[in-house]
């Protein structure tokens, strides 16, 4: 009686485990099936089954089209029936997807973000004048404002000015500036101010919350 046991590293692999082995087996004895009217038949209860396992999908939109891919993709491909979608390949499932870039243009200064570029790109295309000045001066306080995010001490302009020059290939110079951007105390103070607003928002409805709680 033990020599007739089964073990599950002598069987054959399945596909897409979710489904079971049973399941696996009735697609193979599909295969097996001469007669395509026959075959066309016993994969529609097939699909049936399948769909029987997976009721909370009933409601996802193009449901059925994934039964189908899912049973060629059990079927390794092999199985010649005729489906009411596309039937896929399998030089398709074996496609490899192309490599995502990595957005981050300056890793280097990674505490500014990516649309500070974008900023300072656009800044690039604007005409001289008053516009594109205070263009400028809003960018660099923009940037000020990130630093102390990161680094909640201080910044000198300087540091600012040399970052927004490098950032945008010298088309952006404001080293020899007069004027001075944003106090980091006035940024910080801001950022804080939000801050305290939603915790007194939070504490706020928090005491509603225990006054609308019943007494015994």
């Amino acid at each position: 009686m033990i020599d007739n046991l089964e073990y599950n590293t002598e069987r054959e692999h399945l596909i897409i485990p979710e489904y079971g082995r049973h399941m696996q087996k009735m697609i193979n004895h599909a295969k097996t099936l001469e007669n395509k009217e026959e075959r066309n038949k016993v994969a529609k209860a097939i699909i049936a089954v399948m769909g029987n396992m997976q009721p909370h999908l009933r409601d996802v939109p193009d449901f059925q089209h994934k039964l189908w891919d899912q049973l060629f993709i059990m079927s390794n491909f092999e199985l010649d029936v005729d489906s009411p979608y596309e039937i896929p390949t399998k030089e398709i499932y074996e496609e490899r997807p192309d490599p995502l870039e990595y957005p981050q243009n300056f890793p280097k200064y990674r505490f500014y973000g990516n649309n500070i570029k974008t900023m300072i790109d656009v800044a690039n295309t604007w005409e001289e004048g008053e516009l594109k000045e205070a263009l400028k001066y809003t960018i660099a306080n923009h940037m000020k404002k990130c630093f102390l995010n990161w680094n909640k001490d201080t910044v000198e302009d300087a540091v600012i000015f040399d970052h927004l020059f490098e950032l945008s290939n010298g088309k952006i110079n404001l080293k020899d500036s007069e004027e001075d951007l944003s106090a980091s105390a006035s940024l910080l103070k801001t950022k804080s101010k939000y801050s305290n607003n939603n915790n007194k928002k939070s504490h706020h409805k928090k005491n509603s919350n225990n006054r609308q709680r019943k007494r015994y």
